[in-house]
């Protein structure tokens, strides 16, 4: 067996995201099941190098699991030669700058979304990075989660026939911070350091519809700040500047209508924290994170509105679990691997900045239709 070691330069693991899925969940499980392996008895180590402005709480990260290497310098970091790949999970205003200096050090890239804070900034990366000659790759999770895996099968197999709709449901109560802290950072609420909800999960309703129905070719939303006033991790109040909640229509290539309410300020009466129904001429399905259930035109029942007598039946009841028919790993995990097959083998990889800077356009896209209270067209995007 032969042992090739990538370092990989990790800039925010102290954040939520860059710590529990990208460090625990993705590379240091990949070192705990011994490696990446890539075939021919060649395996891949995955070794961290832990960057960013907090010395101390980077040195517990590390000694917390066992690990060498942190820096609070990344000049430094980008110019040792030894470094292969740079990720990046900081706050978006932080990425652009970032991400530009380790293109022109000719490292690899790999990035959480969005990429950038406005378009131009997005298709900027992806310009310099493709003429640099350099591997690059966005997180785009949501299509690695088992639900959404089950739910691509069935488009692949045809279960639906013509899809007709797409609705998804995204959201939970974050609390304001004042009696019960807040589960998301204050940042997320200020326009100005790049929060808002838009800015958030558009990128991944870009992703998620373009990869299972098809493109967005318009979009029109609604957006609101439900919750103006919040507490911060101090504990002092502040005003929230950025939206909370987005209501979303958006037209997909081949005819299909996509409708995604998202929302930090809603209380979940669902059985996950997003679902998405997809109803078809031949039949229908639910997704969540982990689940799936379909119900076929043969199977449906005729329903008949009357408000005047109660239901009878569990319409739940109605639908049938599509079967796992595998094991599903962690998601940020399993785009981890592709990526790092990408960088080494040269495998195929989609997921680039250019996929990136979509999600960037969309989310940019909404927020001018709120504000100017119309629909807009989604134009294709090309180097």
């Amino acid at each position: 067996m032969t042992r090739r070691t990538v370092r990989i330069a990790m800039n925010g693991v102290t954040g939520r995201m860059g710590y529990r899925q990208h460090l625990v969940r993705s590379l240091l499980a990949i070192r705990r099941q011994g490696g990446l392996d890539l075939g021919d008895g060649d395996v891949l180590w995955p070794e961290p190098v832990l960057v960013g402005r907090r010395e101390p709480a980077l040195r517990a990260i590390a000694e917390r699991h066992g690990l060498a290497h942190v820096s609070t310098d990344l000049d430094a970091v980008l110019a040792d030669d030894s470094i292969d790949i740079y990720f990046d999970a900081q706050v978006t205003s932080a990425r652009v700058a970032a991400i530009k200096q380790a293109v022109a050090a000719g490292k690899h890239i790999y990035t959480e979304k969005p990429t950038a804070t406005d378009l131009a900034g997005a298709v900027e990366l992806a310009r310099l990075a493709g003429a640099a000659g350099i591997r690059h790759g966005v997180v785009q999770d949501k299509i690695f989660l088992p639900g959404l895996l089950k739910l691509k099968r069935l488009v692949d197999g045809g279960f639906f026939g013509e899809i007709l709709s797409v609705r998804g449901e995204f959201g939970y109560w974050v609390f304001e911070g004042d009696w019960q802290e807040a589960q998301r950072p204050s940042w997320n609420y200020r326009a100005e350091d790049g929060g808002g909800i838009v800015v958030d999960m558009f990128p991944h309703w870009e992703y998620v519809l373009h990869e299972l129905f098809g493109r967005v070719t318009s979009v029109t939303a609604q957006v609101a700040t439900h919750i103006p006033r919040r507490w911060d991790e101090r504990g002092k109040p502040y005003e929230a500047t950025a939206d909370d909640s987005a209501y979303g229509i958006f037209q997909l290539a081949g005819g299909a209508v996509a409708q995604i309410n998202s929302s930090w300020a809603v209380r979940v009466m669902r059985d996950e924290l997003v679902e998405f129904q997809v109803d078809g001429t031949h039949g229908s399905a639910v997704a969540g994170l982990r689940r799936c259930r379909a119900q076929h035109r043969s199977a449906t029942p005729k329903a008949v509105w009357n408000p005047d007598l109660p239901a009878t039946e569990s319409f739940r009841d109605q639908w049938q679990e599509v079967p796992d028919n595998g094991e599903f790993e962690n998601g940020f995990k399993a785009q981890w691997e592709l990526f790092l097959r990408h960088v080494v083998l040269g495998e195929p990889y989609h997921w680039d900045l250019l996929a990136g800077a979509r999600g960037v356009q969309l989310a940019e896209l909404g927020l001018r239709s709120s504000a100017e209270g119309r629909r807009f067209a989604v134009p294709e995007l090309a180097l």
